[in-house]
């Protein structure tokens, strides 16, 4: 593997300015990570990461080479045209940024899109940037679609070496197999390097995961700060205030839907209490229900949103 310090330069001005922080933060910092284009229901990590940048003072620390790992065929940065020539370019920047939270305490965070190439290389990498900008705790967010209604409070999925932190969850899987991401294997050799990272993975009603989903982002929010100490109000309200506009909404387009999809939504919520029942009995089974899948819920939704948009 070629050095994965080229892949990456750093920022002189930001680089002083979070060695200035680690001289009076003894125990290091808090790095956050999300990266655009892998599954995110919801937008769950990506209205985090465009609230925290959008509510709180940053600068750059460090810089990838975005040309080595983006491929600009499968996801083409977007160039804007005026009249007659060029004007703009969307440069698919993946940056490690040191950000300030309320009380003005320093945090990390690195995103941008899912590099497409050279994961092994880019995971080397974050780590060397880990161990050199001294961060006691790395934190990845996503959604995952799964079958339960908007009705509910979001759950929570936690992974890593230090679900400690994220007391009263617990996940619902055994094993599986999926398909792989940057974000999951940056955690796993951070992990294998014994590095600290937390992953917390919203569950995201299946029927909007493709839409923005705003109690998703808030409760992994609510969770990170929890784990972290961060201090967030001003990302926490602009994403409650988002979240009652969606909650609105989905309870509006519902009840304008036909009987048939008020009883898919109906049937999950029975499902989803009735297991909510058997966790508090101390039961692994709940007892069986004949309810639709989250597959056939989420093509009802759909072919519902999709009749709407031709009526109107």
């Amino acid at each position: 593997m070629l050095d994965p310090q080229g892949l990456y330069e750093w920022e002189p001005k930001g680089l002083a300015v979070v060695d200035m922080a680690l001289a009076q933060e003894s125990a290091g910092l808090v790095m956050l990570y999300h990266f655009d284009g892998y599954i995110d229901a919801g937008e769950t990590g990506e209205q985090i990461v465009d609230n925290l940048l959008g509510t709180l003072p940053h600068q750059v620390v460090a810089r990838f080479d975005h040309d080595r790992l983006v491929d600009y065929r499968a996801r083409r940065p977007l160039l804007t045209f005026r009249r007659d020539r060029w004007s703009g370019y969307e440069v698919p920047a993946i940056e490690v940024r040191l950000v300030q939270d309320t009380t003005g305490a320093p945090f990390l965070l690195l995103s941008g899109p899912e590099p497409d190439v050279e994961w092994e290389r880019f995971a080397a990498a974050v780590a060397q940037i880990v161990e050199r900008l001294g961060v006691r705790l790395s934190v990845n967010f996503h959604g995952i679609p799964m079958g339960v209604p908007h009705t509910r409070p979001v759950g929570l999925t936690p992974h890593g070496n230090r679900i400690d932190l994220m007391p009263g969850h617990r996940s619902p899987f055994d094993e599986a197999q999926v398909p792989g991401s940057a974000e999951a294997l940056v955690e796993y050799r951070l992990m294998e390097a014994g590095h600290d990272v937390l992953g917390v993975a919203a569950h995201v009603p299946h029927y909007v995961a493709r839409s923005s989903y705003p109690d998703a982002a808030l409760t992994a929010l609510e969770a990170i700060t929890a784990a972290t100490g961060l201090v967030l109000p001003g990302v926490a309200h602009s994403l409650r205030t988002e979240a009652h506009r969606t909650q609105t909404e989905i309870e509006r387009q519902i009840g304008e839907g036909d009987e048939e999809l008020v009883s898919l939504v109906r049937g999950l919520e029975h499902q989803y209490d009735a297991m909510a029942g058997a966790e508090t009995r101390g039961s692994l089974v709940a007892e069986p229900v004949d309810l639709p899948s989250a597959d056939e819920i989420g093509m009802e939704f759909e072919r519902f949103l999709a009749e709407r948009e031709g009526d109107a």
